[in-house]
């Protein structure tokens, strides 16, 4: 495996700030060296402004944002409102901010800074940019204002988000992201961790703030760009995920906001996600399930899974490398694995003669499209299958899952699980946590009736 850090983004740093100026060129090249290959300064004035451009024209790694601050929204005047347009167009200027409110400073009256905020969104959906939104103490009416000012045109960034869930969802319902500096790492901030841990890391970003916010270990001193590291690693141990499984998602969600970096997408076959190997064998799948995220995006966790044709077996064997790498490999993708039948159990028999435990996530109606009981064929190959169950009925499993077989599928997937208890060691039958979905009535039936473990997923946490 490489064994360089994994690459990171710094979305929202002060370069230009006069504690940087004795070292700006080692600060910035500290960054790189802990794996940071991109950081995006922000301006808070047209002074900042003009400097962050500046900035972005001197180091092939950094992009810059132009805006004016609440603390300074009696500058955004008609003139200035000029200039800022004409920064905007900059080479390497990839958003309108920071802008917003600030109710906890209260440097400028409520009313200016909601007139600076408003114009700057407007200027931004001219101009076609994202914004990037500080938000301190005015949640209510920051909010009001992006939904006033349709703001989802050209999405954004709540940065050093300090809301509560609701209001997160309610920004991510607008289209954007929240962003988590080093007070993810406060001990007293678990309100904070509990947002993080509730949110989809598709609608995550990370940044320090510098030279302000710095994470735990340097609290108190001068925070920079490579300090994001630390950041990283406290929400991937709230996500439960790895630190490569975090830098790699955020990566690629700054590069869909702001077009910055170039995210690997290359493991459309295997991917790792934790400690596991996943394989993506197909996007074919009998079921259409309505929440799954596939109709609006290829990706999980950072990885593209969109296959331009179905691999070989040959090819998913070349695809899985070094095996000992991985506490197990799953068969799971976009797709209905269990669809290649054939493929699975020559690259499963591969996998045991290198002493891999192997799993399949699978709809459970592999019987009914192979017209036979499969599962005998399984024996002695798959340590484990995880059955996606969804309903306690057939009805409701229907209208949530469209199986290709009608509410025939339903019954099928309860015949599926109870025979592979017979032929495999360890099966799971999983819900997804929508809101339709009656996850008490599923798990009474997986465990009483069906007799085996139950697992539920968090519905928009793919991965």
């Amino acid at each position: 495996m490489d064994n360089r850090p994994p690459a990171l983004i710094d979305t929202h740093a002060h370069l230009d700030n006069g504690r940087f100026e004795a070292d700006r060129p080692q600060v910035i090249e500290a960054a790189k060296t802990a794996g940071v290959n991109h950081i995006l300064t922000i301006g808070c004035d047209l002074d900042s402004s003009r400097a962050s451009v500046e900035l972005a024209a001197s180091y092939p790694e950094i992009y810059a944002a132009v805006g004016i601050h609440p603390h300074a929204a009696r500058e955004a005047t008609d003139e200035a409102m000029i200039e800022l347009k004409a920064l905007a167009q900059q080479d390497k200027v990839v958003a309108i901010g920071e802008m917003g409110l600030d109710y906890y400073r209260d440097h400028c009256p409520h009313d200016i800074q909601q007139t600076a905020f408003r114009r700057q969104i407007t200027l931004a959906i001219e101009l076609g940019l994202p914004i990037i939104v500080h938000d301190r103490e005015a949640h209510q009416d920051v909010l009001r204002i992006l939904q006033e000012e349709q703001a989802q045109q050209v999405g954004g960034v709540l940065h050093c988000f300090s809301g509560d869930l609701a209001m997160a969802k309610a920004c991510i319902e607008l289209d954007f992201y929240i962003s988590f500096p080093g007070t993810l790492t406060y001990p007293a901030n678990q309100a904070l961790r509990d947002v993080a841990e509730a949110i989809s890391t598709d609608h995550l970003l990370l940044e320090t703030d510098c030279p302000y916010l710095a994470p735990q270990s340097r609290r108190g001193k001068r925070n920079e760009p490579a300090f994001v590291r630390e950041t990283a690693e406290e929400l991937a141990r709230i996500k439960g995920l790895s630190l490569e499984d975090i830098a790699r998602t955020t990566c690629l969600n700054a590069f869909r906001l702001f077009g910055i970096g170039a995210p690997d997408q290359r493991s459309r076959i295997a991917y790792p996600i934790r400690d596991a190997l996943y394989l993506n064998i197909t996007n074919r799948c009998s079921n259409k399930c309505v929440f799954c995220a596939k109709f609006k995006d290829f990706t999980v966790k950072g990885h593209a899974l969109k296959l331009e044709r179905e691999p070989t077996a040959e090819e998913v064997i070349q695809a899985i490398g070094r095996t000992q790498d991985y506490r197990e490999v799953v068969f799971c993708g976009y797709g209905e694995p269990l669809l290649r039948l054939d493929l699975i159990k020559k690259v499963a028999a591969w996998l045991h003669e290198q002493g891999v435990k192997v799993r399949i996530n699978t709809d459970g109606q592999a019987n009914l499209v192979h017209q036979r009981n499969i599962l005998p064929e399984l024996a002695g190959l798959i340590d484990s299958v995880s059955v996606s169950l969804n309903a306690a009925d057939a009805a409701n499993y229907q209208r949530i899952c469209q199986s290709d077989f009608g509410q025939e599928g339903y019954l099928a997937v309860k015949e599926f699980i109870q025979e592979a208890k017979k032929h495999i060691p360890s099966v799971t039958a999983s819900v997804v946590t929508l809101p339709e979905i009656d996850v008490e009535a599923c798990r009474k039936l997986v465990e009483e009736d069906l007799g085996v473990q139950f697992l539920v997923r968090r519905y928009n946490e793919v991965g």
